[in-house]
Order: structure tokens, then sequence, then C-alpha cells
């Protein structure tokens, strides 16, 4: 009977969805010459080679697709074992990995995090952030097991589950001028500070300019909610940023909130693979989610 592991599995699978040893090694976080011998040593478990060069970089042989068409099967057979298993223990427990944008991560997650650590303290629930094209793709391949994301979501076998709409809101410190109506053409002359390029938040706060006659030009572009905030909050500038980031009553301190004209709205959806098997600690973490989509932190 062939030996192999499932890190050797996984790293097949990355290889070839991602076409280079290289890139592989950098998204797993080992070196290229640790990704080339965990192929090797699973190429010498099956007696078979699997992965080969061409011209257009790498390519699957016949027998490496054979393989690969029987990766998810043998995954989901194991997964499908563990949850047997785990059926038979009182205590929920595992790990979970959640993948979501900064500013949910910041303002959303703290405190349904700290009921699941109470209500369930064998159950580890970890969190990676980024922006929904990266945590669509760690769905995908099995690195992240629910993302939570701003729409629109697109991928390859994922089910994707619309949770809560959020409105957009304008801010300035206390002290900046007023605005009494804050829209594109109202704010256009105005200094504004805006989240990085290659978000979805950001695409949006654009289409809204651009829907009103007016083209972005920022003074800043930051990739932290925090560090907009605090510079909006130097009167530097204003900005528009999701609700939940000056929901609470510290977050809006020194800062003047107001909706916009007309009004700006993101909808965010749960995003899992299709053939992922759910276990308890999972379906524990998507109730939680489930229940602040119905009722968002605040």
């Amino acid at each position: 009977m062939p030996r192999f592991s499932f890190d050797q599995l996984a790293t097949f699978k990355l290889v070839l969805a991602r076409g280079s040893f290289t890139v592989a090694a950098e998204v797993l976080g080992i070196s290229q010459p640790a990704v080339s011998l965990q192929i090797r040593q699973l190429e010498q478990a099956l007696h078979v080679r699997l992965i080969e060069r061409s011209g257009r970089g790498l390519r699957a042989t016949a027998a490496g697709e054979t393989f690969l068409a029987h990766c998810a099967e043998i995954e989901n057979a194991v997964s499908a074992a563990v949850q047997s298993v785990a059926q038979h223990q009182h205590a929920v427990s595992g790990s979970v990995t959640i993948g979501t944008g900064a500013t949910t991560c910041i303002h959303l997650l703290p405190p349904l995090l700290q009921r699941l650590h109470l209500d369930f303290p064998r159950l580890s629930v970890g969190v990676r952030t980024g922006n929904t094209s990266d945590i669509v793709r760690a769905v995908e391949e099995n690195r992240i097991d629910i993302g939570l994301v701003t729409l629109p979501a697109n991928g390859r076998n994922l089910a994707i589950s619309p949770l809560f709409t959020e409105e957009f809101v304008a801010i300035a410190a206390l002290g900046a001028d007023d605005v009494s109506l804050p829209t594109p053409a109202s704010l256009a002359p105005l200094p504004l500070i805006v989240f990085e390029s290659g978000s979805s938040t950001r695409l949006l706060i654009e289409q809204w300019f651009s829907a009103g006659g007016v083209a972005l030009a920022p003074v800043m572009e930051l990739g932290s909610i925090e560090a907009i905030k605090r510079m909006v909050r130097a009167g530097l500038g204003y900005s528009i940023v999701p609700g939940v980031a000056v929901q609470a009553e510290e977050d809006r301190q020194g800062l003047r909130v107001q909706s916009v004209q007309p009004p700006l709205q993101r909808q965010l959806a749960l995003v899992m693979r299709q053939d992922k098997v759910v276990s308890r600690g999972m379906r524990e973490v998507l109730n939680s989610l489930q229940q602040a989509g119905i009722m968002p932190a605040g």
C-alpha cells in the first residue's frame, strides 16, 4: 500500500492550481526545495510521474490528472471519518479558520469570537484577513474554511450565502466644515481619505462617485480602517466607510458621522466550498456568524 501524507496531497493540488512550485511555496510559507521534495516523495510512493514541465509552465501528466480526480474524494472521506468520530464527543472541539476583510475583523468578529471561546473552550477559531479575491481563492484551495466577504464574489464550486447588507457613511472631524448632505458633488472639492485600491470596498466607493459624475481623486489611500479614522480625526480630510466601523460609541469619538445620498451599501456573504464537510465546530461558527448578520455588533 503506497504511503503518502495529506500535506503532500495539498501541495500537489496547490502546485497544479498555481502552475508553479515557487508560487506554491510562497503560499505555504515554505521553501521551493521543500515543495519539490514533497512532490518527489509523492511520486516515489505512487511509482509514477505526476507533474511535468511544458512550454507554458507545469501540467499534470495523465497519471497526475487521474490522481487529482481522486484527491477530493480522499479528503472528503477523511473529513467524514473525523466528523463521525467527533459526533461521539460531548464537547465541540477542533479548529476553524475564518477569512475576512480587516474592517469586519476589527469591528464585527471580536465579540463573536469571545462568545465562542466562552461557550466552546476546546474550539480554536483562527482568522485571516485579505480582500475578497484573496479570501475566495483561499477558500477554493481549502486554506480557509469560511469566508466572510463583500459581494460580488465568484469562484469554482463555491456556496455563497448573503448574510446582511450594511450602509456606508461619511465621516469628518467634529470641527470640520459642515456638509449638510454628503453627495458625490458636494464632497468632490474636499480632501478624500480612502481605502487603497484592490479592495471591494474601494471599488464600491469609486462606483458611487462615478455614478454621481465625479472622478475619485483621494489625497490619501490607506489599507487600515483605523488609520483612516485617525487621519480624519486629525482634520486631514473626510472618508466614506462601512457603518460598522463607527457603530460603537468609542469608534465615533471625535468624528461627525452622516448618511450619504444616494445611499451606498455593501452586502456581506458567507463563502464555503460546496464539498466542505461541516464539522460541529464549523456549525457553531456558522451559527454565530448568521446571528451576527441578523443583529450586527453595536
